[in-house]
Protein backbone atom coordinates (compact mmCIF):
# COMPACT_ATOMS: atom_id res chain seq x y z
CA UNK A 1 0.00 0.00 0.00
CA UNK A 2 3.11 2.16 0.27
CA UNK A 3 4.15 1.78 -3.06
CA UNK A 4 0.89 3.05 -4.85
CA UNK A 5 1.06 5.84 -2.18
CA UNK A 6 4.54 6.95 -3.78
CA UNK A 7 3.49 6.80 -7.10
CA UNK A 8 0.79 8.30 -6.78
CA UNK A 9 2.39 11.62 -5.22
CA UNK A 10 4.64 11.17 -8.37
CA UNK A 11 2.28 11.40 -10.60
CA UNK A 12 1.52 15.03 -11.75
CA UNK A 13 -2.06 15.61 -12.86
CA UNK A 14 -3.08 17.91 -15.29
CA UNK A 15 -3.49 21.47 -14.23
CA UNK A 16 -7.12 22.89 -14.25
CA UNK A 17 -8.17 24.25 -17.30
CA UNK A 18 -9.46 27.27 -15.60
CA UNK A 19 -5.73 27.91 -14.06
CA UNK A 20 -4.26 27.50 -17.50
CA UNK A 21 -6.06 29.99 -18.54
CA UNK A 22 -5.77 32.75 -15.70
CA UNK A 23 -1.59 31.86 -15.98
CA UNK A 24 -1.64 32.32 -20.19
CA UNK A 25 -4.64 34.28 -21.35
CA UNK A 26 -3.31 37.95 -20.88
CA UNK A 27 -0.27 36.78 -22.77
CA UNK A 28 -2.29 35.26 -25.55
CA UNK A 29 -4.39 37.89 -25.71
CA UNK A 30 -1.44 40.41 -26.39
CA UNK A 31 0.33 37.55 -28.85
CA UNK A 32 -3.15 37.39 -30.96
CA UNK A 33 -3.45 41.11 -30.76
CA UNK A 34 0.16 42.36 -32.05
CA UNK A 35 -0.64 39.80 -34.78
CA UNK A 36 -3.74 40.84 -35.95
CA UNK A 37 -3.56 44.35 -35.17
CA UNK A 38 -7.52 44.30 -34.10
CA UNK A 39 -8.62 43.85 -31.10
CA UNK A 40 -12.03 42.71 -31.76
CA UNK A 41 -10.12 40.18 -34.14
CA UNK A 42 -7.92 39.42 -31.51
CA UNK A 43 -10.56 38.99 -28.52
CA UNK A 44 -12.85 36.74 -30.91
CA UNK A 45 -10.06 34.47 -31.76
CA UNK A 46 -9.03 33.85 -28.23
CA UNK A 47 -12.33 33.01 -27.22
CA UNK A 48 -12.00 30.26 -30.38
CA UNK A 49 -9.22 29.44 -29.42
CA UNK A 50 -10.12 28.97 -25.62
CA UNK A 51 -13.39 27.02 -26.76
CA UNK A 52 -10.88 24.64 -29.19
CA UNK A 53 -8.49 24.07 -26.30
CA UNK A 54 -11.19 23.60 -23.94
CA UNK A 55 -12.50 20.68 -26.51
CA UNK A 56 -8.85 19.02 -26.45
CA UNK A 57 -7.89 19.91 -23.25
CA UNK A 58 -8.95 16.14 -21.62
CA UNK A 59 -6.96 14.24 -24.77
CA UNK A 60 -3.46 16.06 -24.06
CA UNK A 61 -0.82 14.37 -22.17
CA UNK A 62 0.32 15.36 -18.50
CA UNK A 63 3.81 16.38 -19.52
CA UNK A 64 2.34 18.30 -22.06
CA UNK A 65 3.92 22.21 -22.18
CA UNK A 66 0.69 23.64 -21.92
CA UNK A 67 1.77 27.13 -22.70
CA UNK A 68 3.31 25.80 -26.71
CA UNK A 69 -0.08 24.00 -26.76
CA UNK A 70 -1.91 27.35 -26.28
CA UNK A 71 0.13 29.18 -27.93
CA UNK A 72 -0.25 26.16 -31.22
CA UNK A 73 -4.01 26.48 -30.68
CA UNK A 74 -3.95 30.43 -30.60
CA UNK A 75 -1.46 30.53 -33.97
CA UNK A 76 -4.01 28.35 -35.76
CA UNK A 77 -7.10 30.21 -35.14
CA UNK A 78 -5.02 33.49 -36.00
CA UNK A 79 -3.81 31.72 -39.08
CA UNK A 80 -7.56 30.51 -40.03
CA UNK A 81 -9.09 34.05 -39.33
CA UNK A 82 -6.64 35.92 -41.61
CA UNK A 83 -7.03 33.43 -44.61
CA UNK A 84 -10.82 33.57 -44.29
CA UNK A 85 -10.48 37.59 -43.67
CA UNK A 86 -8.05 38.37 -46.49
CA UNK A 87 -9.06 42.45 -46.15
CA UNK A 88 -6.64 44.89 -45.99
CA UNK A 89 -8.31 47.81 -44.15
CA UNK A 90 -9.08 47.12 -40.69
CA UNK A 91 -10.92 49.54 -38.93
CA UNK A 92 -9.48 49.29 -35.61
CA UNK A 93 -5.64 48.82 -36.24
CA UNK A 94 -2.67 49.46 -33.99
CA UNK A 95 -3.87 52.74 -31.79
CA UNK A 96 -0.22 54.68 -30.60
CA UNK A 97 -1.84 56.12 -27.87
CA UNK A 98 -2.37 52.74 -25.95
CA UNK A 99 1.30 52.53 -25.53
CA UNK A 100 2.06 53.44 -22.16
CA UNK A 101 5.36 55.10 -22.07
CA UNK A 102 7.72 57.87 -21.27
CA UNK A 103 5.27 61.07 -21.81
CA UNK A 104 8.52 62.86 -23.84
CA UNK A 105 9.02 59.51 -25.82
CA UNK A 106 5.50 58.39 -26.43
CA UNK A 107 5.17 60.01 -29.94
CA UNK A 108 8.62 58.58 -31.29
CA UNK A 109 8.11 54.99 -29.82
CA UNK A 110 4.56 55.23 -30.76
CA UNK A 111 5.64 56.01 -34.84
CA UNK A 112 8.84 53.69 -34.30
CA UNK A 113 5.94 51.03 -33.63
CA UNK A 114 4.24 51.80 -35.93
CA UNK A 115 6.87 51.39 -38.69
CA UNK A 116 8.08 48.49 -37.08
CA UNK A 117 4.16 46.83 -37.31
CA UNK A 118 3.96 48.10 -40.96
CA UNK A 119 7.34 46.29 -41.52
CA UNK A 120 5.83 42.97 -40.28
CA UNK A 121 3.08 43.32 -42.24
CA UNK A 122 5.46 42.52 -45.26
CA UNK A 123 6.65 39.26 -43.48
CA UNK A 124 5.12 35.82 -44.38
CA UNK A 125 2.96 34.50 -41.78
CA UNK A 126 5.50 32.10 -40.57
CA UNK A 127 8.05 34.45 -40.11
CA UNK A 128 5.45 37.62 -38.58
CA UNK A 129 4.50 34.32 -36.03
CA UNK A 130 7.74 32.87 -35.76
CA UNK A 131 9.09 36.47 -34.72
CA UNK A 132 6.01 37.35 -32.52
CA UNK A 133 6.68 34.15 -30.69
CA UNK A 134 10.28 34.68 -29.95
CA UNK A 135 10.62 37.93 -29.14
CA UNK A 136 7.26 39.11 -27.18
CA UNK A 137 6.54 35.61 -26.19
CA UNK A 138 10.12 34.86 -25.22
CA UNK A 139 9.03 31.11 -26.83
CA UNK A 140 11.98 28.62 -27.04
CA UNK A 141 12.34 27.07 -30.71
CA UNK A 142 11.11 24.04 -29.73
CA UNK A 143 7.39 26.03 -28.56
CA UNK A 144 7.54 27.88 -31.57
CA UNK A 145 8.21 24.66 -33.49
CA UNK A 146 5.03 23.09 -31.83
CA UNK A 147 2.92 26.26 -32.58
CA UNK A 148 4.00 26.34 -36.23
CA UNK A 149 4.11 22.81 -36.60
CA UNK A 150 7.98 22.49 -38.26
CA UNK A 151 11.25 21.40 -36.55
CA UNK A 152 12.99 23.89 -34.52
CA UNK A 153 15.31 24.65 -36.76
CA UNK A 154 12.73 25.58 -39.03
CA UNK A 155 11.47 27.89 -36.43
CA UNK A 156 15.21 29.07 -35.77
CA UNK A 157 15.18 29.62 -39.76
CA UNK A 158 11.58 31.91 -39.74
CA UNK A 159 12.48 34.02 -36.69
CA UNK A 160 16.12 34.70 -38.60
CA UNK A 161 14.97 35.26 -41.93
CA UNK A 162 12.08 37.06 -40.72
CA UNK A 163 14.02 39.34 -38.63
CA UNK A 164 16.81 39.58 -41.99
CA UNK A 165 13.85 40.70 -43.72
CA UNK A 166 12.89 43.07 -41.65
CA UNK A 167 15.75 45.03 -41.27
CA UNK A 168 16.25 45.20 -44.88
CA UNK A 169 12.52 46.90 -44.81
CA UNK A 170 12.90 49.01 -42.14
CA UNK A 171 16.34 50.04 -43.41
CA UNK A 172 15.14 50.85 -47.15
CA UNK A 173 11.89 51.96 -45.79
CA UNK A 174 8.86 49.65 -45.89
CA UNK A 175 6.90 51.44 -49.14
CA UNK A 176 10.10 50.52 -51.23
CA UNK A 177 10.52 46.61 -49.97
CA UNK A 178 8.22 44.96 -52.32
CA UNK A 179 4.89 42.60 -51.14
CA UNK A 180 6.82 40.54 -48.98
CA UNK A 181 5.22 37.86 -49.43
CA UNK A 182 7.00 34.80 -50.20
Amino acid sequence: MMDIKRSTKAFSPQPEFSSLLEQYGKELHIYLWRLLQNQQDAEDCLQEAYLRAFRAYDGTAQDSNYRAWLYKIATNVARTHMQKSQRQDRQQKFDPDQVEVDPLEKLSRAEQIVRVLRGMEKLSFRQRTAIMLRKYSDLSYEAIAEALECTPQAARAHVYQGLTRLRVILGAGYEDAGDGHE
